[in-house]
Order: C-alpha cells, then structure tokens, then sequence
C-alpha cells in the first residue's frame, strides 16, 4: 500500500517519493550496485529488498531507448519535486553514501552530507562561486559546487568532498621553438607497399617511446598536437596504415590496360588482373597489426606505448593481445569496439568461402559500380565537412588543417579502391573483447580517454571496457567528440603524461586525479582550465572509480543523448 500525502512532512516530499517510487516500480535493479539513476535530474532513486537478474551488456543500449520515453513523462514531476524539496525549510529524508558505499536514509535534507542542520537554498541543483579570498589559503582558486549526496553519488565522488569541484590550470601547447620538431620518413614493409610516418623526440634516448595509431581516414596529421608538445619529453611515433593517408600505393594494384598512360586512369584497382605484388593485397586489420608489429621491431627497437584513436585503438588493443613483449601500456581514445563484417578466413575457412569475394583485387565489377557511386558522396568537401562537424563536439575548433589533409587523401588515384577494399575486409582473427581479455590475463596496463560527446562510440562502450578491466582508470572528457586528442589535446597530453609518469615510476608517482585513495574507488570530478590562443578554456573530466555499475552506464548513455543536441558553438 502506497502511502498517503499526510505521512510526509510536506506536499514536495510526498511529490518526490511518488516519482521515485515510479521510476523504481519499473526499473531493474542490478546486484551490488547503486540504486537506478534518474539521470535528467540527476536523482538517485533507493533500490528495494527485491532484486531482478543482471542485464545482458548486449542488451544495455535497447534498454536505454525503452526507458526514454518513461524518463522524458518522469523528469517533469521529479524535477518539480526536488526544487520545492530544495526550497523549503522542512527536513526530509535524503539519500546517503556511506564511506563503505552502503546505501542508507539520513534526516538531514538536500545538503553537503556534513551533518550540519538544513539551510534554506535558491532553487537550483547546482550554485557555483569562486572561492578567492578564502580565509584557507589551500581553498583558493577552486570553485565551490553546492551539490546535494545525491548528485555526489551519481556523480561517484565521496560524499566529504562532493561540496568542491576543483578546477587546475594545465599547460596549452607549446609553439613555435618550444615545440618539438617533426621529422619524416618512408618504411617498406613490403615490395611495393612503403609506410609513412612521422617522429619527434627521439633525441631523448632514456624517455619512453609512444606510438600513436589513426583512427580510419586520417593519418599521422591528426597527431601533430602530440608530436610537437609530448615529444619535449618522450620518443614520439606516429604512422600511416596501409592503405590510407600517405601509405596509399604509389602503383596500381589493378590496371585496367597496361597501354594506358596513367593520366587516362581515374581511378587505380579498377582493372581485370591485378599486378603480382597486390594479389594477394588486402587492408584489413590483420593487414595493418603486422603492420605495426614489423614497424615497432624494425624502426622503434624497443617496447612502447601504444596510443590508438577509433580504428587505431583497436588495432593497438589487438597488436598488445598478441605482442605484450613489445608493449609497455595501452590507452585507448574512443576505441571502435568492431573492425570487419565478413568472416576471416584463418579463424572460419569454412564459413568465408561462402562469400566471393573479401577485400582482394582486383575489385570485381559490381563492387566498383557500387564503389564509383559510394565514393563520389564521400569524396564530396562537403560530405567530409558534414562528417567533422558531427566528430567535434566543440565547433570553434580549428579543423582547416584536418579538413584539407583528408580532402587531399581523397584525390589520389588509389583511395577509391583502398576504400571498397578496406570496407570488404574480413575481420581480425580475434575480436576486441578477446584481446581486452587477453591484455588483462597478461597484465598490460590500459587506460581509457573518451570524449563524451562522441556520436559514433558512445560512452556506453568505454564503460564495457572499463566494465570489463575495473583497475583501467577512465577518464571521460566534456565537451568533447571522436577525436579527442585533436579537439581537446591540452587535456589528452596532460592525461597521458601523468599516466606515462606513473607507470614509469612504478607508480610512485600518482595517477591524474588519484591523489587522494578514495578517488580510486568512488571517482572523481574536476574542472581543466588551459590558454589557447589568448583565451581561457575549461573542460570538464570526470574519472570513474572501481565502482562503475550498470545505471551508471545507463545514466551517462541518457545524459549524452540529452547533451548532444545542446552542444553549441563556442
């Protein structure tokens, strides 16, 4: 039996346990985990004595949508509730996390969680100010966020600390001679097939070296941030694969008459015979993972960081799984989870003669109709723009460079080929999930740096990965998009340099946001203000703590859905 209005000390708090009783009536729990999160209004809803089975990660982004429309009917009432909760002079009973993560009722209001008696506050969740001219000394030039144990908990940031949220002045980019500078080189991996890549600092023979992998597209250009500031303190390694950027052939793979003068071909691998060295050319990800093997044995010499950006991160993930002798650590930036739709032929020989053809040349001739067709929409400036802007979060980033480096890949004669090829190819011998697994068996450190505004990965798979591996730290980053690295560097470099310095130190040196043990465990948030170009810029990142549950994922996959479409430009 629901109770009734006259139990509650006010008509606010019978409003808020009415939404929060509806929101749970329908929400499952999950074991061992925080209460579900009502994730508009950031309200923490508290779990019953009945508890329903886990839910199936595969199930986790159907489960999102279906919850949507209830959320969207819920906030109204719920938001309404907590203001007037939050506006009224009434104590009333509030959600608590104990230092032991138990959750628990505590009578004492929507306040810091301090045990200081309920104040009147203005009507609003969130109430910011600086606190210079703090009698602490240690409190200045942070900024004090009146936030409720509620929005701490969803937050995951320890109750004692959930009244500040700190914000540090990180270092901008370097530039002009203070900036590391980059030189260039070509690397035959095979007759015919010559990588592009780039380098810088590898003056400094007892820093560690760094690889860092493109995502699909693009190429070494998307790192010149890192190159020119990581590389003041470390070896810096970035290249091409195969197939893309400046590693596109410098030959046709499949002439379509050995008469022709090349000027006459528009596009190369359009022919009926491909020539001796392409035929058994194809780019897949099995392709570029030998790739960066070789490269790391044959130009670097020695183990190294492997950074991979989308595409690259799953190839850097499946690269440490099969070669931990010649990796130190793995940092993912919005890894894409899945490379390949076709069975690969090592792993089901069976099952991928069913399918005639699988990334080879030459292309057969209904691929390159399709491929003419499909290429001339993606090709187009204006498609490439469309495809940035929807990559970046924040649209007054500087993408020009970006923009003409990508339109320019497009023109050469062989990219319409590599295209179909690589979009035909089969998939790895192992997915990403496996090689996750086999990281973890064979203690690789990993650590995670997703940008949340990301509208291809989603944060919900950087929570599988961390799902998956609890100790990787994971930094999630706001606002930022698909590249992060390239939208927001100053925040990438820091975080990396911190986790470099730690692994490096044999963790004597402390994680970025770990400070504090606690941390570890529930999380924090803090705000990174940087300089770039004469103005002062801040982003938000969030750490997530050990204790990561599924509502959490279901709250952030929510929240972002939400946020993308108020991202506006800055």
């Amino acid at each position: 039996m629901p109770p009734s209005s006259s139990q509650f000390p006010t008509r606010a708090c019978y409003l808020a346990w009415f939404a929060v009783h509806h929101v749970h009536a329908t929400a499952p729990c999950t074991p061992g985990s925080p209460p579900p999160l009502l994730c508009s209004t950031r309200v923490a809803v508290h779990a019953s004595n009945t508890r329903l089975p886990r839910l199936s990660e595969n199930h986790l982004t159907s489960l999102s949508l279906l919850l949507l429309p209830l959320i969207s009917r819920v906030r109204v009432l719920a938001t309404a509730a907590i203001m007037e909760v939050v506006s009224c002079s009434h104590s009333c009973s509030a959600l608590h996390q104990t230092p032991r993560s138990g959750w628990r009722l505590r009578n004492s209001g929507l306040g810091l969680g301090h045990g200081k008696p309920p104040h009147r506050r203005r009507s609003a969740i969130l109430c910011v100010g600086t606190t210079r001219g703090s009698s602490n000394p240690s409190d200045s030039g942070k900024v004090r966020a009146y936030v409720s144990d509620v929005d701490a908990a969803v937050q995951g940031i320890p109750s004692r600390k959930a009244g500040v949220i700190e914000k540090v002045m990180i270092q901008g980019l370097p530039e002009g001679p203070d900036s590391s500078p980059i030189s260039t080189g070509f690397w035959e991996l095979k007759p015919k097939l010559t990588v592009y890549y780039e380098k810088s600092g590898t003056e400094n023979s007892k820093a560690p070296a760094v690889l860092f992998l493109p995502g699909f597209g693009v190429g070494t250009f998307h790192f010149e941030k890192q190159l020119k500031d990581l590389g003041r303190d470390h070896k810096v390694w970035t290249m091409d694969f195969l197939g893309q950027g400046m590693s596109l052939p410098c030959e046709d793979p499949a002439p379509s008459s050995i008469d022709k003068e090349p000027t006459d071909e528009v596009f190369w691998g359009f022919g009926q015979d491909s020539q001796p060295w392409a035929e058994e050319l194809v780019y897949s990800i099995d392709l570029w993972h030998d790739q960066v093997q070789r490269f790391v044995e044959e130009v670097i010499r020695e183990p190294v960081y492997i950074v991979g950006n989308s595409l690259g991160g799953f190839v850097a993930l499946y690269f440490a799984a099969t070669n931990p002798h010649l990796v130190k650590g793995v940092t993912l930036l919005n890894a894409t989870p899945f490379w390949g739709f076709l069975p690969n032929p090592a792993t089901s020989p069976q099952l991928s003669k069913i399918f005639p053809w699988a990334g080879t040349f030459p292309l057969p001739s209904f691929v390159r109709k399709i491929t003419e067709v499909v290429w001339q929409k993606i090709s187009d400036p204006r498609s490439i723009q469309d495809i940035l802007k929807q990559g970046y979060a924040d649209h007054s980033t500087n993408v020009d460079k970006v923009f003409s480096r990508i339109v320019e890949i497009t023109e050469h004669p062989a990219a319409a080929a590599s295209f179909a090829s690589i979009m035909f190819a089969p998939r790895g011998q192992i997915s990403f999930q496996e090689a996750l697994a086999r990281c973890r068996s064979q203690n690789i450190p990993i650590s995670l740096m997703y940008g949340r505004e990301d509208p291809w990965v989603r944060p919900i798979w950087g929570f599988k990965v961390k799902q998956q591996v609890p100790e990787a730290p994971y930094y999630e980053i706001s606002p930022a998009g698909h590249c992060p690295h390239d939208e927001v560097p100053e925040v990438i470099n820091y975080l990396l340099r911190g986790w470099l310095k730690n692994l490096e130190s044999e963790g004597s040196s402390d994680l970025p946001f770990l400070e504090e043990p606690s941390y570890a465990e529930h999380g924090v948030s803090k705000e990174l203000e940087f300089v770039r170009e004469g103005s002062r810029k801040s982003v938000g990142v969030r750490l997530y703590g050990s204790k990561i549950s599924l509502w959490r994922q279901l709250g952030s996959f929510l929240n972002t859905r939400v946020s993308n479409s108020r991202v506006v430009s800055r």
